[in-house]
């Protein structure tokens, strides 16, 4: 008799245990979407040349798995960037964000978006309904988009940006040096803020590679009268370095992780690490 059980190879397991793992962060994050268990994390991006002072926060999605743990969105924003759960984030942090700013008027706060949440209508309607609710959060909100992301749809997002920036919103590009962009489209995005990816940062003060390299991007930034900042800044003399260099603002463990406590929410006590 002729066995005919299909033989699986390595590359197939792979393929399967990917496949799981995708399916069980999915139903994770849905399932917290759909009991209310998505929170923001904020973290302090300082100026450099007065790390006391603190120019905006950038706030990160978390969300709280069925035992209670805080997930980081490295976890599980890569998975559902593409899917509806993705659009249903983005929607939670824009509402999210648009409330600390509506609820605390001497807050400015960074908010993160994916481009293709530009044509979601639900995204659209929220971020509508909170500028024009309080005319004063348009000038306190910065809007997030990574470089990958912003090349998805160029044109598009470029459009987006001069129709939002015309009521006041900045935004930022996020992780600038870690994809690719054709800078055709750059000298049409307009970006406010050029925030240059952790990986040129970490190290810099004694590695000359990204000394090199981040120079480059500071000047690019400069030439396009953009904002700078650099991410992920975790110790002294990296920090020492950057604000030599000439960067405005750096945001990192060095000045501040990110907590679902903001000092807006309650001073008195304990920052919650997240």
């Amino acid at each position: 008799m002729t066995d005919r059980r299909v033989q699986i190879g390595p590359a197939d397991a792979l393929s399967a245990a990917v496949d799981t793992r995708d399916r069980n962060t999915i139903a994770m994050v849905t399932e917290a979407i759909r009991h209310r268990q998505v929170l923001m994390a904020y973290q302090p991006v300082v100026q450099s040349a007065r790390p006391d002072r603190v120019a905006f926060h950038e706030a990160l999605i978390r969300v709280m798995d069925d035992t209670g743990r805080i997930i980081p969105a490295k976890e599980f924003i890569a998975t559902v960037e593409e899917t509806e759960t993705g659009r249903l984030l983005d929607c939670i942090a824009l509402d999210k964000g648009l409330g600390a700013l509506a609820r605390v008027p001497w807050l400015r706060l960074s908010v993160n978006m994916s481009a293709r949440s530009i044509g979601y209508r639900k995204w659209r309607r929220i971020l509508s309904r909170g500028l024009d609710r309080d005319p004063t959060v348009a000038e306190r909100l910065i809007l997030e988009i990574t470089e990958s992301s912003a090349m998805l749809v160029p044109d598009l997002v470029a459009s987006f940006m001069q129709d939002v920036q015309a009521r006041g919103v900045s935004f930022a590009l996020d992780d600038f040096g870690a994809g690719y962009t054709a800078f055709r489209h750059f000298k049409d995005f307009h970006f406010d803020i050029l925030k240059i990816d952790g990986q040129f940062i970490r190290g810099i003060a004694c590695d000359p590679d990204n000394q090199v390299i981040t120079a480059a991007l500071l000047s690019i930034a400069q030439q396009f009268d953009m904002f700078t900042v650099a991410e992920f800044v975790e110790n002294a003399s990296d920090a020492a370095y950057l604000a030599g260099l000439g960067v405005d603002c750096m945001q990192g463990y060095y000045f501040g992780a990110p907590t679902v406590q903001p000092p807006w929410q309650d001073s008195a006590g304990d920052a919650r690490s997240a």
